[in-house]
């Protein structure tokens, strides 16, 4: 695309326009928009003084501020940053020191080359917003910021252009980008990256590494969504939509927590990930805490890979940034994604915490039997009691135990329990004393998941069975379009598991006991959505579930964010390999290679073609392209222009010889001679400019389309 200067190119120094100066106002507003959940107060107070500043200086009521006073503000910030980075994290304090870089060095504009270096500021701080906004509407609202920041470029060399026309030769250029942007996308391989980011100090959010009781009643009140998982083979019923998330072993008669041990190996997971066999392939050696695994034949291993699909679950999970590194999965999950790890406790770990979407894939086998063997460390930690806790269960449990000898069927007459005396399911459970689990069974009666896992647990470990709680979420929202499932923090549950000699470890749930509808159906089976999770939520969208139509044009919108997830986020290594060799065949590095350098020589071409520097004919400006076009056809019609003719002698010309035989013609003739005179000879003002060049082309359009109609022979006969 060219540009046509009104004006002739600024040079370094030359004063900036009133337009740019406009443009530089709403940019600046634009460009901080999507940081404004990542700044400081003291950041946002200096950004607003140096847009306040701004206006004034557009409005001619203040001068340009001195540099000592921009000098003054740059060290107060500097130190205020300094002092309040270990509160908000290192990323944190560096993007508000960029952002109070690119506010002051804006109040400080006097040329264009200062404007040059604010715009390229911009760019560079919506490129850094990507790292934490990653969302289809996130993205849709850094394309407007990108448009925005280029118009200002635009009016540095075309100050007399129309706002109208400034916005549309800023998206031309986008556009124009876009081929190479998606050729290096396309192209360019996923590498690790060469350093590691630090990581967001923000809230987290779901899950936590301790429980106490009330905790996950909080979650129970978010609409904020976890995760979402779509299947590849086959769908599991809402009842087997147990997402395993946290482990829990050590209880203090409070709060539950996990076993130091499994602690330090996440924290040690990025420099030595811990390992966990997959299911798939424990064919002759099915305990994988084994030291001496049995071996593994290769006959073996096509036989268990055989039986992958019949067996296993594949699944690809899209989680939401929590800030956290739990991962989500079914029973027996497992994962060979490289930057997540097989955790020995059967969960899935995150390498990193996830302070953007992250996606990986996971097999799940739900026969699968976890620790076979039972460490004495590990029986140990399973069987551990807070002293003098609960004295009225210990005593339940022994009846249990003295009543039901074996294991198994003890369990399920702890499980019968609940369902025989009048317990109640509530989110809004009475308080509990210091003794929780005895006024739990004994007194209230009433609660949610944590309390019947807790007391099941109490229970199991009381008549000397090995028992830990395991947290994560349960069931999920199916969304018809796209058939992903959707899993809400509401949506957080806990469960329990107990160890039995030739099982390992077995998924004990007591809630299905007291509320079955909330396992098999969901969440909204038992509870009120209005009462529970819309409560602290007026403005979610999960309001419009009890609206069809409106639900439905919801989860149509959640289907176009997903497939942007999975399309454009989830772009990993493997689809890139897809994708290519879908247009390449095999792919080698020659033919990626030469595929490259044709897509970047016709982009090139393209370019310099748009940009002026390459032709394709002898014909000068655009306009006078445009007329000399009309003209031509004109004359295969027989209506020649002599060179001598002017433009408007030659329309006159027109008019006198068709005004009664073709009254169209001469219409268009008058219209587009006088727009082209306006255009080439007189000095317009910019609306002026754009409205005669808008009749100018409307007319060129309209007189070649009744020239190709007409059938003329020696003269028109079209009314």
């Amino acid at each position: 695309m060219t540009l046509t200067a009104s004006s002739t190119t600024p040079q370094i120094g030359d004063n900036i326009s009133r337009q740019t100066l406009f443009w530089l106002l709403i940019t600046n507003i634009a460009v901080l928009s999507p940081l404004f959940d990542k700044t400081t107060p003291w950041t946002l107070g200096i950004c607003a003084i140096c847009l306040l500043w701004r206006v004034g200086i557009y409005v001619g009521k203040v001068a340009k501020p001195p540099r000592f006073l921009v000098t003054s503000l740059a060290i107060g910030a500097a130190t205020t940053l300094a002092l309040v980075s270990k509160e908000i994290g290192l990323l944190n304090a560096l993007v508000n020191l960029l952002l109070l870089g690119y506010a002051l060095k804006y109040i400080e504009m006097r040329n264009q080359r200062d404007v040059r270096v604010v715009v390229l500021a911009g760019y560079f701080i919506i490129a850094l917003t990507f790292i934490d906004h990653q969302s289809l509407l996130n993205t849709a609202h850094l394309l407007v910021v990108t448009l925005i920041n280029t118009c200002v470029l635009v009016t540095l060399y075309q100050d007399k252009q129309s706002l109208k026309h400034t916005v549309w030769i800023g998206g031309k250029f986008l556009l124009q980008s876009l081929p190479l942007a998606l050729l290096l996308f396309l192209v360019l391989p996923r590498l690790a990256p060469l350093w590691l980011v630090p990581n967001m100090k923000e809230a987290q959010t779901g899950l936590s590494d301790s429980l106490a009781i009330g905790d996950i009643g909080k979650l129970t009140r978010s609409t904020e969504l976890a995760f979402r998982a779509s299947f590849t083979n086959a769908k599991p019923i809402n009842a087997e939509l147990y997402w395993r998330a946290l482990v829990m072993e050590n209880y203090d008669g409070v709060t539950w927590r996990q076993d130091a041990g499994i602690k330090q190996l996440q924290k040690d997971a990025l420099l030595f990930p811990p390992s966990r066999p997959s299911p798939a392939l424990m064919v002759n050696n099915p305990d994988p805490m084994s030291k001496s695994p049995a071996p593994i034949s290769s006959e073996d291993q096509e036989i268990a890979l055989s039986k992958q699909d019949k067996h296993s679950i594949r699944y690809q999970v899209i989680a939401e940034p929590s800030h956290q590194p739990w991962l989500f999965g079914l029973d027996v999950a497992y994962s060979q994604d490289d930057n997540v790890v097989n955790m020995p406790d059967y969960r899935l770990l995150a390498l990193r915490n996830i302070d953007q979407r992250m996606s990986y894939q996971v097999e799940s086998w739900p026969k699968a039997k976890m620790d076979l063997r039972l460490s004495a460390r590990q029986r140990q930690i399973n069987l551990e009691l807070p002293s003098q806790s609960n004295p009225r269960t210990l005593t339940l449990a022994e009846q249990f135990k003295t009543q039901y000898p074996a294991p198994k069927p003890r369990l399920w007459a702890m499980m019968g329990h609940f369902n025989s005396e009048p317990f109640f399911y509530t989110l809004t459970p009475p308080p509990l004393g210091p003794q929780q689990v005895d006024d739990f069974l004994f007194e209230n009666k009433a609660g949610f998941c944590v309390h019947y896992a807790a007391a099941f647990i109490f229970m199991a470990r009381a008549t000397g069975l090995p028992a830990r709680m395991v947290t994560g979420y349960q069931g999920g929202e199916l969304n018809p379009q796209a058939g992903y499932y959707s899993v809400y923090q509401y949506m957080a549950h806990a469960w329990a598991e107990v160890w039995l000699e030739g099982e390992g470890w077995v998924r004990f749930d007591p809630t299905a006991m007291v509320a079955p509808d909330r396992i098999e159906q969901g969440f909204d089976a038992q509870f009120d959505p209005a009462l529970s999770y819309l409560q602290e939520s007026p403005f979610s969208s999960l309001r419009f579930k009890s609206m069809p139509w409106l639900n439905e044009l919801r989860q149509r919108f959640a289907s176009i964010d997903y497939y942007w997830s999975v399309w454009v986020l989830g772009f990993n290594q493997d689809r890139q390999n897809q994708v290519l060799s879908g247009i390449l065949g095999d792919v080698t590095n020659t033919k990626i290679a030469v595929f490259m350098g044709l897509c970047i020589s016709l982009i090139v071409l393209y370019i310099a073609y748009s940009a002026g520097l390459l032709h394709f004919s002898t014909q000068g400006d655009p306009i006078s392209a445009r007329y000399q076009q009309v003209c031509n056809r004109l004359a295969h019609h027989g209506i020649k222009r002599n060179d001598s003719d002017g433009p408007n002698q030659f329309a006159q010309q027109i008019i006198e010889q068709y005004q009664h035989s073709a009254p169209q013609l001469c219409a268009l003739m008058h219209t587009l001679t006088q727009s082209y005179v306006a255009l080439k000879y007189q000095d317009l003002p910019a609306d002026d400019y754009q409205a005669h060049l808008t009749e100018f082309k409307a007319a060129a359009k309209q007189l070649n389309w009744l020239l190709l109609r007409a059938k003329v022979k020696k003269k028109f006969t079209l009314a």
